[in-house]
Order: structure tokens, then C-alpha cells, then sequence
């Protein structure tokens, strides 16, 4: 009688037939999106305590082997791990004695990788949820954990970590889903700062703008000289709440997203070169030349968007606070990374400027929100405050760093160092913008 004929023994095809059942289940669900996320994870997570159980069956009972065929329960296996893999939150499963069983793609951010039957100990340094899977493990009582990283930015997220009974009474394993929070938080924290800033530095300008109405409509109603005076300062306050809004929201934007690294790769000589020529026409007007140093290109990690935004800011800030028909230099440059996550190096840029300079004692607060080393300055020149902390937030998005020195009487120098990625290079030719 031919294979294909011939029946299976009761013992591989009933368990297999139930295994691919579960994970079968587990599929239709995630694709129909009707089945919640945790009767996934829990349906793989049995298939793999069933999977356990029937490989150790026929050592137990002196059994042979089960006869190999398309619904064994290696097969099911291999079908509830990539149905884990496929979920967007972490999942990590560990056995009664804290091991790592598994954990998928999803969840290296928060473990790292390579860290089955590790201690969970080892690979998630929180004791909150550590505690709390002790706990679970002890009790059996599912429960829910919030937890938050610091560094390098500020991550939020909850754990809910739940106990799954083996179908061998030998331990129970633990399965704990992580989801982030960050973007709620952020949103959240977002709402809250745009109420407290927009209200306090918009009080001003508000109530300049409501005295000279009220004046305009009393005893200079009929004074045309009166009136055109305060309609121009009235414009101009009006320009700057409108700035000032305009920043505050692009300032909230980044943030919204600042725990999202861009993955693009951007020429920095090119992005430096768009910048300087958005720019030339406000330097002229100070008779201020941008200047840009002839260098190969340069590839780095970014979104040309946001970097554009990163060097219009800080090029602006030495047109604004530079020297009357000075320069404004732009230099080019790398710099080696300090560990092995930063092999690939950095690409730095150095803005420098002929200005007045900065005081030390300023210079840790420049990327504060509304910090001003010269406050009667950035209001004449339309300063609304939020310029650097748009460059930290971007920059912190981008694992960048920004670093400043300045000297008193010569000029500041504002350097920015940006992952580095490999590309191919070509040599532009030397520019000038302003001159």
C-alpha cells in the first residue's frame, strides 16, 4: 500500500492534527483582526507547552519516535514562533526558574538580542516587572506594571505579564507583553507644555497688542500719526506670536516623535549647501556672507527635512548675532564614535561666527525652552526662544550631539555631530553665499 494510502498511528497524527489546529486558529484571528492580541500570544505560548509536552511523551511511555509527516509538531512549532514574530508589541516567554523560552523581533529594543535561556534578570534590568514576574510566577495572578527608560530617550511602556499553565504540571511559564506608551505620554506631556509656554509668552505681545487698541479707539482716534505708529508695532507684535506659535508647534511635532530614529541616509554637504542658499538673502540684508567649506560629501543618518530645519536654525543664529559685515564660516569634518554602537563614526559640522560671543555660564542653558543669553537682543531680531531646543529635540531623534564654544569678544562656534553611514563621496566645489 502506498504512503499515501496508509494511516498514521493515533499517537503523531491526533496531537499534531490539535497543534496546527491551535496554530491555525492563532492565524485566522490575526488575520481577521477579530481575536485580541492576548488570546494570540496565549494560543502560541500553549502551542509551545503542548509541543514540549508531546517531544517528551514517548521517552516518558518507551515509545518510538511518531512518524514524521506535514502536521507534526515541529511544524507547529515553526508556526506559533512566527506568529509571535509577527506581533508588534514584545513578547517575551520564561520558564518556572526565570529563563528566557522566547522572545520575538518585536521585543529587542527592550532585551537585546541573542538572549534565550538567559536569566530574565540578565537582559531586563527593572525591578518593578522583575518583581512582579516573581510574583506571577508564585501566585499565578496576572498583573500590570508601567515602567519608563531615560536613556538615550525617553521611553514609556506597561507590561502586562500573565501566567501560562504547561500541559506537564512541571512549572508554570510566564509571558510578558510589552506595549509603548511613549507616543501617549509625549502627546499627553505635549498638550500640557503648549497650554503652560503659548500662555506665558504670549501674555505679552497680547497685551501690547490690547493697549493699542484701546488707545486707538480713545484719545488717539483721530491722531494719524499716533495711529500708524502703533498699527507697525502692532504688526510686528502680531509677527512674533505668530512665530512663536509656528515654533511651538514644530517644537511639538519633534518631540511627538522624538523616540522614532529617522533610518534615511542624507548627503550633509548637500543639506548644508540648501540651507546656506535659503539664508543668503536675510545675511545680505546684514551684509553677512555665508561662506562653506570646499569638503567631499559626507553621509550620515537623518531626515533631510529636519536637518535642514537643525542648520537654518543655528546658520540664522550667527547671521542674528554675528558682526555686521562679518562671516559666517561653515567647516566639515568626522569624528570617531566612543563605543561599539558608534563604529561607523560621526559627521561633524562647525558653524562659526564673528559675534560678541557667550558667556560660559550661559552656554549649558542655550537649549532650554525661552532661554536667552541676550534677551533684549532676540526680541529686536525676532528671537522667539524655542530656535536650539528645536535643535536638541532633533538631534536627540537623530542620536546626535551638539556642542558649543564661544569666547567672549571673538565669536561662538556651534558644532553638530550626526551618525555617520557609508556612501559613496564626490568633491563639490568651494561656495559663498552672501558675499
Amino acid at each position: 500500500m502506498s504512503d499515501y494510502g496508509r494511516a498514521e498511528p493515533a499517537s503523531s497524527v491526533r496531537p499534531a492534527l490539535i497543534l496546527s489546529g491551535v496554530a491555525i486558529v492563532v492565524i485566522v484571528g490575526l488575520a481577521l483582526g477579530g481575536v485580541s492580541t492576548w488570546f494570540i500570544a496565549t494560543s502560541a505560548a500553549f502551542s509551545f507547552a503542548a509541543i514540549a509536552y508531546l517531544a517528551a511523551a514517548p521517552a516518558r511511555a518507551g515509545a518510538a519516535a511518531p512518524v514524521v509527516t506535514r502536521e507534526t509538531p515541529a511544524a507547529s512549532l515553526a508556526m506559533a514562533r512566527d506568529v509571535l514574530e509577527a506581533l508588534n508589541d514584545p513578547i517575551v516567554i520564561v520558564d518556572a526558574k526565570g529563563r528566557v523560552l522566547f522572545a520575538n523581533h518585536a521585543s529587542e529594543p527592550i532585551v537585546g538580542t541573542g538572549i534565550e535561556r538567559k536569566h530574565i534578570s540578565s537582559v531586563m534590568r527593572t525591578p518593578d516587572v522583575l518583581e512582579a514576574v516573581n510574583r506571577v510566577l508564585a501566585n499565578g495572578v496576572p498583573e500590570e506594571i508601567e515602567f519608563s527608560f531615560l536613556v538615550p530617550v525617553e521611553r514609556y511602556y506597561r507590561a502586562n505579564i500573565v501566567v501560562v499553565p504547561q500541559v506537564p504540571a512541571e512549572g508554570n511559564l510566564v509571558m510578558i507583553q510589552v506595549h509603548d506608551l511613549t507616543s501617549v505620554r509625549r502627546a499627553e506631556q505635549m498638550r500640557v507644555d503648549f497650554v503652560a509656554n503659548a500662555s506665558h509668552e504670549l501674555r505679552t505681545p497680547l497685551a501690547a497688542v490690547s493697549g493699542f487698541i484701546e488707545t486707538l479707539r480713545g484719545h488717539a482716534k483721530n491722531d494719524e500719526k499716533a495711529r500708524e505708529t502703533f498699527l507697525g508695532i502692532m504688526s510686528v507684535e502680531a509677527s512674533r506670536m505668530q512665530r512663536l506659535i509656528a515654533d511651538l508647534l514644530s517644537l511639538s511635532r519633534i518631540e511627538l516623535n522624538e523616540h522614532n530614529p529617522p533610518s534615511e541616509v542624507v548627503d550633509v554637504t548637500a543639506v548644508l549647501r540648501d540651507a546656506a542658499a535659503v539664508l543668503a538673502p536675510l545675511a545680505a540684508v546684514d551684509h553677512v556672507s555665508i561662506v562653506l567649506e570646499a569638503h567631499e560629501a559626507l553621509f550620515a543618518i537623518g531626515e533631510r527635512d529636519e536637518l535642514i530645519q537643525v542648520f537654518q536654525n543655528l546658520i540664522h543664529n550667527s547671521i542674528k548675532y554675528g558682526r555686521d559685515g562679518g562671516t559666517v564660516r561653515v567647516g566639515f569634518g568626522r569624528a570617531p564614535g566612543d563605543n561599539r554602537r558608534e563604529a561607523s563614526g560621526f559627521v561633524s559640522v562647525s558653524i562659526t561666527d564673528e559675534g560678541e560671543g557667550i558667556p560660559r555660564e550661559a552656554i549649558p542653558r542655550l537649549t532650554e525652552r525661552f532661554y536667552r543669553a541676550d534677551v533684549k537682543r532676540s526680541r529686536e531680531r525676532g528671537g522667539t526662544g524655542l530656535g536650539l531646543a528645536i535643535v536638541k529635540h532633533i538631534l536627540n531623534r537623530h542620536h546626535g550631539r551638539l556642542h558649543v564654544e564661544s569666547t567672549p569678544g571673538q565669536g561662538s562656534i556651534f558644532t553638530v555631530f550626526l551618525p555617520a553611514s557609508n556612501g559613496q563621496t564626490r568633491v563639490p566645489d568651494s561656495q559663498g553665499y552672501g558675499e
